[in-house]
């Protein structure tokens, strides 16, 4: 372990000497690629150092418990002896998960995919409000947020959103989201102050690139009409809105936001190669189960794996079996701890 962490610091020191590169300043993609690889070495070195001092000060108390004939420093010392044990077992657990070998498919982009469910209008405000959610976390870890597709509600909910995250490890931040995120609050649609329960399901996966999933054009039918608004409304006088049909699956991908027929067909055969991508892992997944018996899910959108309760401001995940009484924090992108659990569960 010891010597991990001292990679660690190397590697550290090679990722600030690139950030003083005016190359590298230039880039901003890289840019933002490294900042976040290196605050999250910085993370785990801080912890790291932590560690060290712990090892360090109960070295020091132990000798003073050797030492000493006074009882009540001799309680003091065995009593701070056990507050240090304990906070060195918990931080020890935090440095083995971070040994753990990662998931190739965690520094890929995430195509993340978040729709309305049970609920109604309800359903799709919800939806909204978990993009919003996702947007503000991503800002805070320094990730870009490219929206691909998006179906609005006339009073400002999503049917349906899917954007693309990148950055470092997008997908390995984000791929702890995927399930039925449920809500129980009292609608703005509602007059007479009931609290109704709604869901919007979100699915999250890699990006598959063109040398992951190579599409034959003879697989697609590619249908262009004009893009249409909440109501149904048309908002552009042009054919630039893009459906893709992939025969052989049955899938189907829609892209209307960009105004050029060129850019909706790019994005919409993006999505298409993801899902395929996914379908390939999934049945991958399925031939390999026995490959990881301990695992937090399986991204199905059948699983409830969060609930947000707004009467008694708190916020369960269903996966870790722990609740965080800061509703609105979180809903203001604070995830870290929620995903933090999360990640040591499955790494444990």
């Amino acid at each position: 372990m010891f010597e991990k962490f001292e990679e660690f610091r190397k590697r550290k020191k090679e990722l600030e000497n690139q950030l003083g590169n005016p190359e590298i300043l230039k880039d901003k993609v890289a840019f933002e690629r490294i900042s976040s690889e290196y605050q999250e070495l910085e993370e785990k070195l801080n912890l790291y150092d932590r560690f060290l001092v712990l090892e360090e000060k109960i070295k020091e108390i132990e000798e003073i418990i050797k030492e000493t004939d006074d009882k009540t420093l001799l309680k003091i010392a065995q009593e701070e002896k056990e507050e240090l044990l304990k906070e060195k077992k918990e931080i020890e657990e935090k440095l083995k998960s971070f040994l753990t070998p990662d998931d190739p498919l965690d520094k890929k982009n995430a195509i993340v995919e978040i729709r309305a469910g049970v609920g109604g209008e309800e359903a799709a405000l919800f939806a909204a409000d978990l993009f919003r959610m996702y947007l503000k976390f991503a800002q805070k870890k320094n990730f870009k947020v490219e929206i691909l597709s998006q179906s609005r509600t006339p009073i400002g909910g999503f049917k349906e959103i899917i954007f693309k995250v990148s950055g470092y490890k997008p997908y390995g931040t984000f791929k702890y989201e995927s399930g039925v995120h449920r809500v129980q609050r009292v609608p703005k649609t509602e007059a007479g102050g009931r609290i109704h329960t709604s869901t919007a399901t979100v699915a999250v996966l890699p990006e598959a690139e063109p040398v992951d999933i190579k599409i034959d054009p003879a697989d697609l039918r590619i249908d262009v009409f004009r893009s249409s608004g909440p109501g149904g409304q048309s908002v552009n006088t042009t054919d630039s809105a893009v459906r893709i049909t992939h025969l052989p699956t049955g899938i189907v991908v829609t892209c209307q936001d960009e105004r050029s027929q060129l850019k909706n067909k790019a994005k919409a055969l993006s999505i298409l190669r993801t899902r395929l991508f996914a379908l390939k892992q999934e049945e991958e997944r399925k031939k390999e189960k026995e490959k990881r018996k301990v695992q937090i899910g399986t991204a199905e959108r059948s699983e409830k794996i969060r609930t947000y309760n707004f009467p008694q401001d708190r916020v369960t995940d269903h996966r870790v079996k722990k609740t965080w009484h800061n509703l609105e924090a979180i809903l203001d992108g604070d995830l870290d701890d929620i995903i933090e659990a999360l990640k040591l569960k499955e790494q444990s």
